[in-house]
């Protein structure tokens, strides 16, 4: 997979050299690049920003660096021999959600961009002008405002790089992770079964994989529940068999009218 990230901050993306994401860079399972935007300007100063039209607080940041910029990325990615266009990214708090579906549908993807903004955000004109030539898609990753959108891009290219084949060490973890069925996933343990005069939950002792399995289930529905009741009344109830149905009504939740409910 390409990735290529356009930011006033490229130190900022250091992080990306650690860890599995630097592992899977130095393996060649990731060829990340990272742009200064300023290279891109064209005054003594380097100027990206200028106030807003219009009237209000904060800056916003010009067109003008925004286009060469995002031009040379595409340039450079055809020159190495990708078809493209790049699909690109905007972290911004306008954006879509941020959900590991959408993840899994960008792992799938074999060049992402990035297009870090600061201050207010970046001119309209910059993603009308840059959906002429690939796709763009703003991306939020909550309902919060940071200082620009270099974490978040640290964000996406950790969820998106992790999904790829050869990343993790064990791709089973992938499967019984949060989200990755519609749940929260239950609480986990280690060694020493005792600690602090805490015990670990005696099922997960007794080696008794069926009984650890539906242990393991029902935790995911009560913690999901109880921390995110929204994802569970989004949830498929095909995707519950009876002992769901059964525990999920001692929570005080039925599946009425094709859908989970608390009643």
């Amino acid at each position: 997979m390409r990735l290529d990230v356009v930011t006033i901050f490229p130190e900022y993306l250091a992080p990306l050299d650690l860890s599995l994401i630097g592992r899977a860079r130095a393996a060649g399972l990731v060829d990340l690049r990272v742009h200064d935007l300023r290279e891109h300007t064209t005054d003594r100063h380097r100027t990206v920003d200028d106030a807003p039209l219009g009237g209000g607080a904060g800056m916003v940041m010009r067109p003008e660096p925004w286009g060469p910029a995002l031009a040379e990325v595409v340039r450079a990615g055809r020159a190495d021999g990708l078809a493209g266009p790049p699909h690109l990214l905007v972290p911004s708090p306008a954006g879509q959600p941020l959900t590991q579906q959408v993840v899994h549908e960008l792992a799938a993807q074999p060049w992402l961009a990035f297009a870090c903004g600061r201050y207010e955000g970046v001119d309209e004109r910059v993603l009308e002008e840059a959906a002429e030539a690939m796709p763009v898609t703003p991306v939020s990753l909550g309902d919060y405002v940071l200082n620009g959108g270099e974490v978040a891009v640290l964000a996406i290219v950790e969820a998106v790089v992790r999904l790829l084949p050869g990343v993790v060490g064990n791709p089973a973890s992938l499967v019984e992770e949060s989200h990755a069925d519609g749940l929260l996933e239950a609480p986990v343990y280690t060694r020493p079964a005792v600690w602090q005069g805490r015990e670990v939950p005696e099922v997960l002792l007794s080696g008794h994989h069926a009984r650890i399995a539906r242990w393991r289930r029902e935790q995911s529905l009560a913690r999901t529940a109880r921390r995110r009741p929204d994802l569970l009344a989004a949830l498929d109830p095909a995707v519950l068999d009876a002992a769901d149905v059964a525990f999920l009504a001692t929570l005080g939740w039925h599946v009425h009218g094709g859908r989970l409910s608390r009643r």
